[in-house]
């Protein structure tokens, strides 16, 4: 199972000489968090890493019955309605969809589907390099860390300066962010990007505030500077959604809706400007699982 089942940068990472288990829905590390049954030594001998003890389950329950145990449950998420059902027959609790303060101009385009992995990642890099040139920030959003430095590879041969933002950059997380709505910026994630990310169009103007005023050797020189930065990020936030604003790509679907529709809604926040589009390919494992033979007869034609 080890062997052939588990994959190094899609289930798991060796970091520090140590096996780190990557949660599949955030894209995070889960460091600490050890498998059972002998499963964790095993992956340790195929990584030719330190064999460490096997940790002890002395309690366990699933969240389902965890959160039966207190009398009253209440929550707010952005894909809610997608769950309507398990939150009915679980927690016999109702969905109500609030509507948004702005309206969402985003608009998400129809799936394009291809034969090959190759001729989807050729279309993707076609689009974002048309994107760059035209100065539209771009995040693409991928399902492992290998398939993210993968189109990163792509990317450099075709010479479009980008980020590449997965558990194993983690540290860069916040800088990353900061700089995804820049005019013509591309950056690359996996989950990570896709769960409770603001992304600001022309950067984010909080954290280049206080990264440069705090570089200012002299307190008088700060208002003015001040003023220099709030309206270079105005001039470049306009630049963005003058654009079309923020370009989602997600480069396959995953196998919970709801973390396509979390990657989605990172485009088009607070009325701004924005669009998505997911390409899927014949050989990606959620196609090969429920696509016929069908379609790729029609492909073919």
């Amino acid at each position: 199972k080890a062997h052939q089942i588990f994959e190094k940068d899609k289930d798991y990472l060796v970091k520090d000489e140590k096996v780190v288990i990557v949660d599949e829905f955030t894209g995070r590390m889960m460091e600490g968090r050890r498998y059972s049954d002998g499963l964790h030594q095993a992956l340790e001998a195929k990584e030719g890493v330190k064999i460490q003890i096997e940790n002890q389950t002395l309690a366990s329950i699933t969240f389902q019955n965890y959160f039966r145990l207190y009398p009253k449950i209440a929550g707010m998420t952005g894909t809610a309605i997608t769950e309507a059902g398990e939150f009915s027959d679980i927690y016999k609790l109702d969905v109500v969809e609030i509507p948004t303060n702005v309206s969402i101009k985003r608009i998400d385009g129809d799936d394009e589907i291809y034969r090959t992995t190759k001729e989807k990642e050729k279309a993707i890099a076609v689009l974002i390099k048309n994107c760059h040139k035209n100065k539209q920030p771009v995040l693409v959003g991928t399902i492992t860390i290998e398939k993210s430095e993968r189109l990163s590879e792509i990317l450099k041969k075709e010479n479009v300066p980008h980020n590449v933002l997965n558990a194993r950059y983690h540290e860069q997380e916040a800088e990353i962010i900061a700089q995804a709505g820049v005019p013509g910026s591309v950056t690359i994630a996996t989950n990570m990007a896709g769960r409770g990310v603001d992304i600001q169009m022309g950067g984010n103007l909080s954290l280049k505030l206080e990264s440069e005023l705090s570089a200012a050797t002299k307190e008088s020189e700060k208002p003015g500077l001040e003023k220099k930065i709030r309206e270079g990020h105005k001039n470049l936030r306009q630049k963005a959604i003058t654009a079309g604003g923020l370009y989602v790509i997600g480069t396959e679907r995953h196998e919970s809706r709801r973390i396509d529709n979390q990657l989605r809604g990172r485009s088009g926040r607070q009325g701004d400007s924005g669009k998505s589009k997911f390409f899927l390919s014949l050989e990606d494992d959620l196609m090969r699982i429920f696509g016929s033979d069908r379609l790729d007869t029609m492909l073919q034609k």
